[in-house]
C-alpha cells in the first residue's frame, strides 16, 4: 500500500473531494482526521474509513479559528502521535456576481474559507512537521486560480491567493523534507456545483452536462479522479516534487471560454 501506517487530517473531509481523498487513501492504509463543520456527514465519512480498516475521527472545525484548528493539530497527535499527511480541501463556491454587488461580508466570507482557512492551517501543522523533518501538505485549490472566468472575481482571487500561497510554502519547507503540492481540479461532480452556477440555475444535473461539454474530454470530473491525484502527492511517487500545481481538469484551462455559461 501506498500510504501504509499514516496519518492525515483532512479538512473539507465531511463530502465531495475531502470525503473521496478520506476514502483512496485509507485504501492504501491511511488513517484520518475529519476537520469540518458538517458533522452528520463528517461522521458518515468516518464510518466508510473504518469499513476501509483504517482509523478515522471526526472533529468539528472552522477554518477560519485559529483555535479551533490548533484543537484538531492537538486530538490528532494525542490519539496517533503524529501528522504524516495534511489536505486542505475545506472551500466555499460564489455565484458569479459583478464587482459591484460583491458586498463586504461576502468578500471576506470566501476570502476567510479558502485562503486564510488555509494559511491557518499549514501554520500549525508546520512546526510538527519540521521537528519530524517529514511531512506532505495538499492544497486542493481550483482552476480559478489559473482562469477566473466571468464574474467570479472574488472566488478566483482566494484561489489564486491559495496557489501562490502553497508555492511560497513549498519553498519555505523545502530544507524540512515537508513537500508543499496544490491540486487545480476542474468540473468536478460535488456539492459546491449549486454554489457556483449562475443565480437562477436550479437544475444542477442539466448544468453538469452543459459544462462537460466544454470540457475536452467531454466529462465532468468526479471526486475519485481529485482524490487519485492527492494520493500520488501524498505517496512516495512524488518524493521529488514540490512546489507544483496539479491540474485535475479534463484538458481545461487550455480550451477554457472566457464565459463557461453562454447568458440567455
Amino acid at each position: 500500500m501506498l500510504l501504509s501506517n499514516t496519518v492525515a487530517i483532512i479538512t473539507g473531509g465531511a463530502r465531495g473531494m475531502g470525503r473521496g481523498i478520506a476514502l483512496k487513501f485509507a485504501e492504501e492504509g491511511c488513517s484520518s482526521v475529519i476537520a469540518d463543520v458538517l458533522e452528520a456527514e463528517a461522521k458518515k465519512t468516518v464510518v466508510e474509513v473504518t469499513k476501509r480498516g483504517r482509523e478515522a475521527v471526526f472533529v468539528r472545525c472552522d477554518v477560519r479559528d485559529s483555535r479551533q484548528i490548533q484543537n484538531v493539530v492537538d486530538q490528532t497527535i494525542s490519539k496517533f502521535g503524529k501528522i504524516d499527511i495534511l489536505v486542505c480541501c475545506a472551500g466555499v463556491g460564489a455565484h458569479p456576481t459583478s464587482i459591484e454587488d460583491i458586498s463586504e461580508e461576502e468578500w471576506d466570507r470566501v476570502l476567510d474559507i479558502n485562503l486564510k482557512g488555509i494559511f491557518l492551517f499549514c501554520k500549525a501543522v508546520v512546526p510538527h512537521m519540521k521537528e519530524r523533518k517529514s511531512g506532505k501538505i495538499i492544497n486542493v485549490v481550483s482552476l480559478a486560480a489559473r482562469s477566473p472566468g466571468n464574474a467570479l472575481i472574488h472566488y478566483a482571487a482566494s484561489k489564486g491567493g491559495a496557489a501562490t500561497f502553497t508555492v511560497g510554502l513549498a519553498l519555505e519547507m523545502a530544507p524540512f523534507n515537508v513537500r508543499v503540492n496544490a491540486i487545480h481540479p476542474g468540473v468536478v461532480r460535488t456539492d459546491m456545483v449549486a454554489d457556483l452556477a449562475p443565480v437562477g440555475v436550479t437544475d444542477v444535473d442539466a448544468f453538469l452536462k452543459v459544462l462537460a461539454k466544454i470540457v475536452p474530454m467531454q466529462r465532468v470530473g468526479t471526486p475519485e479522479d481529485v482524490a487519485s491525484a492527492a494520493l500520488f502527492l501524498a505517496s512516495d511517487l512524488s518524493s521529488y516534487v514540490t512546489g507544483d500545481e496539479l491540474v485535475v481538469g479534463g484538458g481545461m484551462p487550455w480550451s477554457m471560454p472566457s464565459e463557461m455559461v453562454e447568458k440567455k
